[in-house]
């Protein structure tokens, strides 16, 4: 048992070593357009408004083709396949642990797009009805990112049709996964380490309960936490001054992660 739930928990924060890649490196605008793109939108947003969630879109999307996208995704996508061998067993081991469940009951609401969404939104017009710009502004971001998010995990899904362990369909990647991730890679690009810390927690807590219900296999939430950290990297490129980064360490006799700040 100490084993299976050992295994789970260094398989779900594996998956925020991706936000290392892009966090750590310093920018350079004059050579990533999609950098150039979002400083300019930071700093033209001093009304941000329902319209701009949408009329940016474009500019979000067409943001994304960058080199820091593709090593995220490159490192993601390398850290999946290097589980994708204990799959089966990893999801078979938690699914059926008793405690694991009750400790990952509430993983799947708060994942859900639903709440995601709804998040989103709700912290748009909360800055609206008290006029409060920075407020507005976050919730733009937010819902910006669950847009771009949903677009992309939703696109690689009908590609690949991977088959759930539960025997359902379009297991690849978890949207439960990449959508807090998103919302992770927002809040700590605005607030820096004091909220990133627990909400990339959080993040990990949804990614260990979509495998512990047997929903998701390990790999299906690393790479769904890397295409997370790139919609939330792409919308806030420009934002905010400080951040987080999470990276997994290992230690005599285990693994664990580590938080570093970003200036």
């Amino acid at each position: 048992m100490r084993t299976a739930i050992s295994l789970l928990v260094v398989m779900c924060l594996t998956a925020t070593a991706v936000s290392a890649q892009s966090d750590a490196a310093p920018r350079a605008p004059s050579r990533d357009p999609g950098a150039s793109r979002g400083a300019a939108v930071s700093n033209d947003r001093s009304e941000p408004s329902f319209r701009s969630i949408f009329s940016e879109l474009g500019h979000e999307f067409a943001g994304l083709p960058s080199k820091d996208t593709a090593i995220t995704l490159g490192v993601g996508g390398a850290l999946a396949l290097a589980v994708h061998p204990a799959d089966s067993t990893l999801t078979q081991r938690a699914a059926r642990s008793e405690p694991l469940d009750d400790v990952f009951e509430a993983g799947a609401f708060s994942g859900s797009g639903w709440v995601q969404f709804g998040a989103a939104f709700g912290t748009y017009l909360v800055g609206h009805a008290t006029d409060k710009r920075r407020v507005q502004a976050v919730g733009v971001d937010l819902v910006q990112v669950q847009i771009v998010n949903a677009a992309i995990t939703q696109g690689l899904k009908l590609a690949v049709r991977r088959t759930r362990p539960d025997g359902g369909q379009f297991s690849f990647p978890s949207g439960h996964s990449s959508g807090t991730f998103a919302t992770a890679a927002v809040l700590s690009r605005h607030f820096g380490w004091k909220v990133g810390l627990p909400a990339y927690g959080l993040a990990t807590y949804v990614a260990g309960s979509r495998i512990q219900e047997n929903r998701h296999y390990a790999s299906d939430v690393i790479f769904g936490a890397a295409v997370g950290i790139v919609a939330g990297r792409t919308v806030t490129v420009g934002r905010g001054g400080k951040g987080v980064i999470v990276s997994p360490v290992v230690i005599p006799g285990g693994a664990g992660v580590m938080f570093s700040r970003v200036q």
